[in-house]
């Protein structure tokens, strides 16, 4: 008679269960990070159907670096922040994929794992840790930036739904160091370059100011109203205050398309138009 895993040693399992070609995590706080004291719960790591994983119960944030070689590096790195509602983060085509491709076209990126506020059992906030998590790995990737070959000016954040709400805010509320710093990492600033907003949820809490970073935004016109019907808006907020912005619609695609090996049509040119958006910004200088 066949017998079923339990149901404990399937999450072990799937915990287990990483890409063989992802780089080593780097913690964001090698002590541990301020605010999950004694949480010693392992990561979750749950594979769909079609192989991507997602990301849950995250308590020591970190952030996965994919580096070009030398011969190919622009200098530039970007901050990537997966999406999936502050519950989980969909780290494969959110995260995993676009870090490669970045790689691949001579930009450092780093994937971010940051922790949750609205998985079950929280007790996280956005603003008190998913936005800390992000702003100390600008510091962290600005710390080995000679290491990394990255010039500290190009340094910018990216983010998917909900990650693209972490990458709006921390373009609103940067710092050149904490006034009372951990370590010597936190004395530096968290001040990205630049932005770049897939789909970003909740984007009603952003605002513009003179001193905004530039922004590239994508969306899909069939994603939900507060995204699809907002877009627009939040390029003509950057538009009257002059801060270079760019926006695509794509027709035919929702919420989420991310970047995925098969992916068809307009969508799927948007890693190439952000591209060609750095080299405009001089962020690309070749």
């Amino acid at each position: 008679m066949k017998r079923s895993f339990p149901a404990i040693l399937i999450g072990l399992l799937l915990t287990a269960m990483v890409p063989q070609d992802t780089p080593k995590e780097i913690p964001l706080w090698p002590k541990g990070a301020p605010g999950s004291e004694g949480k010693t719960a392992p990561e979750k790591v749950v594979t769909s159907k079609s192989g991507e994983l997602s990301v849950s119960s995250v308590n020591n944030p970190s952030i996965t670096p994919y580096i070009p070689s030398p011969g190919e590096a622009t200098g530039a790195a970007i901050i990537v922040a997966p999406g999936g509602g502050h519950k989980n983060m969909a780290i494969t085509h959110e995260g995993y994929n676009v870090a490669q491709w970045l790689q691949q076209h001579g930009i450092a990126a780093f994937v971010l794992k940051y922790r949750l506020a609205k998985e079950e059992g929280s007790t996280y906030t956005v603003d008190g840790n998913e936005v800390p998590d992000m702003q100390r790995a600008i510091r962290l990737v600005r710390s080995r930036a000679k290491e990394w070959g990255i010039d500290t000016a190009r340094i910018g954040v990216m983010g998917f739904s909900a990650g693209g709400e972490l990458a709006g805010l921390c373009a609103m509320r940067f710092d050149n160091g904490l006034p009372n710093p951990a370590d010597a990492v936190d004395r530096l600033s968290s001040h990205p370059a630049f932005q770049v907003l897939i789909y970003p949820g909740n984007s009603g809490r952003f605002e513009v100011s003179p001193n905004s970073p530039p922004v590239f935004i994508a969306c899909g016109y069939n994603d939900r109203p507060d995204i699809a019907e907002y877009m627009p808006g939040l390029y003509l907020k950057y538009k009257k205050l002059k801060i270079p912005a760019e926006l695509h619609i794509y027709s035919g695609v929702g919420h989420g398309f991310g970047l995925r090996p098969d992916m068809k049509g307009a969508a799927a040119q948007w890693p190439n138009e952000l591209y060609a958006w750095m080299q405009d910004r001089k962020f690309i200088n070749r």
